[in-house]
């Protein structure tokens, strides 16, 4: 079965808010923006993750760079109008969703080149380094820029490394970069991924769209299950995230203390704790 980079990067929606986190004069609406602004980035970062996997070739160094992946797989994630092609002598990939919007199954349009650069090692084995650049790249028509390298720890962890990234919106720009460490905990080696579960510690530095500085820091381990029902959102951990005007907002993932799969968190703002529903 096809084990997803992305489903592994945990990031999908994970500190996007809904309607239901109102507003008030205790909120610190910047820091709000910001996680948003660091959900969507993390968003895509999975996305990137998942799109690399499928299309990464069975081996590095082979001349024809035959993808791994399933077919199914390769169309589940890939865009049919988007083309992949393999330097064997450089062991770069190149996958180009061309100069206009191709739009993908999840309903995104995309075009622009992601470039991959497999550095040493195997791509699926420890100590494997691939670095990815973006090349015009643009999302629903937000530019997308920065290097990520990912590096694989072995035993189905990784870490993921974002450098002098951004998202370029019509409502200002997003920059950043961060740090990641996923930590397999239990999975690793079985063909389904309903029994995977992953640990997700670091941090990240960004400037949000309103031109606000922040710090989002795990200061307890996200915990992500893959068993069914559990998958969407984490289970447990908590993040802080902290601007430069000193206000600070604090994210639960399990407020009960029962990791229970639900969409329920709180955030913490000011000594006073609100229950929100996470998208």
């Amino acid at each position: 079965m096809f084990r997803s980079l992305g489903l592994a990067a945990l990031a999908s929606s994970a500190l996007l808010f809904t309607t239901s986190c109102n507003k008030d004069k205790a909120d610190p609406t910047d820091n709000i923006e910001s996680a948003e602004d660091n959900g969507n980035a993390e968003e895509e970062n999975a996305a990137i993750g998942d799109i690399i996997n499928v299309s990464a070739p069975a081996d590095a160094t082979a001349a024809n760079g035959s993808v791994a992946a399933e077919p199914a797989d390769l169309e589940k994630v890939l865009s049919r109008c988007a083309t992949r092609t393999y330097d064997a002598a450089t062991r770069t990939l190149t996958i180009d969703f061309g100069p206009t919007n191709c739009v993908g199954p999840n309903g995104k349009a995309r075009r622009g080149k992601i470039v991959v650069v497999f550095e040493a090692g195997a791509y699926r084995q420890a100590g494997a380094v691939t670095t990815v650049t973006l090349v015009d790249y643009y999302v629903n028509d937000n530019q997308h820029t920065g290097t990520r390298i990912f590096t694989n720890t072995g035993s189905g962890s990784f870490t993921l490394a974002v450098r002098n990234a951004s998202i370029v919106t019509l409502n200002g720009t997003h920059s950043w970069t961060s740090q990641r460490q996923y930590a397999r905990t239990n999975g690793f080696g079985t063909r389904t991924i309903l029994d995977d579960t992953y640990q997700v510690m670091g941090q990240a530095n960004g400037t949000n769209r309103k031109g606000v500085t922040y710090t989002a820091a795990i200061q307890q381990p996200l915990v992500k299950s893959f068993a069914v029902g559990c998958a969407r959102h984490f289970i447990s951990g908590t993040v802080s995230i902290t601007n430069s005007r000193e206000k600070s907002l604090l994210l639960n993932y399990d407020p009960t203390g029962t990791a229970a799969c639900d969409n329920i968190a709180t955030i913490t703002v000011n000594g006073r704790t609100k229950t929100i529903r996470l998208k």
